[in-house]
């Protein structure tokens, strides 16, 4: 059976880091999802940091060019099966490391991919930035965004917050059975097929012209 893919990117700063830990959560939950009806199933999970591939991302900005470790990573994340987006929130909207991650991938490396959108930060308030910034992203990508996205705030940490039967728990447990859902096939839909070559004629811009000087 071959293995299910699921990576994680992590744009948290600090060490440690409240996004890294939701990314972890996050990974930890779909991948049960997916082991849990099938004891046979492997399930690769990789979790990428993105702030030990800053100056990486920066110089591709640049030149055009990844370095190997920004190439190995930009593979992982377009072959997944299932990927997880996880970012701080700075000024009501997504990281600029995080943004500029996914300004280095080709804009239709991500077309039909199932993708779990998620967010930290220091109070509720900015919980709409995954609906008005990053699933906007993530459509634009042409990607599957899962249904369910996940922010947590400081006060999620607690123990009302992310115990047993906690809000963030089960928005946890929600998104990674979205996700799992989509990975293996179970919601995904057929993508568009390509038009045939010979769907239109090109008519050559020279006759065009001169089917205007005519008329």
């Amino acid at each position: 059976m071959k293995p299910l893919k699921i990576v994680a990117v992590s744009a948290g700063l600090g060490v440690p880091s409240s996004t890294r830990l939701l990314a972890d959560r996050l990974s930890e939950a779909t991948r049960q999802r997916l082991a849990g009806d099938e004891p046979a199933r492997v399930v690769e999970v990789h979790v990428v940091e993105l702030r030990d591939l800053a100056t990486d991302i920066a110089h591709n900005m640049v030149t055009g060019f990844p370095s190997p470790a920004l190439a190995e990573t930009i593979e992982a994340v377009t072959e997944a099966d299932g990927l997880i987006a996880v970012t701080p929130i700075f000024t009501a909207s997504y990281s600029g490391l995080f943004k500029s991650f996914f300004d280095v991938i080709d804009n239709t490396a991500l077309t039909g991919k199932p993708v779990l959108i998620a967010a930290t930060g220091g109070t509720a308030r900015h919980s709409l930035a995954l609906e008005h910034a990053l699933r906007p992203l993530f459509a634009y990508l042409r990607a599957v965004v899962v249904p369910t996205a996940v922010y947590a705030a400081s006060e999620d940490w607690g123990t009302g917050g992310s115990g047993p039967g906690g809000a963030l728990t089960e928005r946890i447990d929600r998104a990674a059975g979205e996700l799992a859902a989509l990975a293996l096939g179970r919601a995904a839909t057929a993508p568009a097929a390509e038009p045939a070559d010979d769907a239109f004629d090109v008519v050559p811009f020279a006759e065009q012209l001169a089917a205007l000087r005519a008329n």
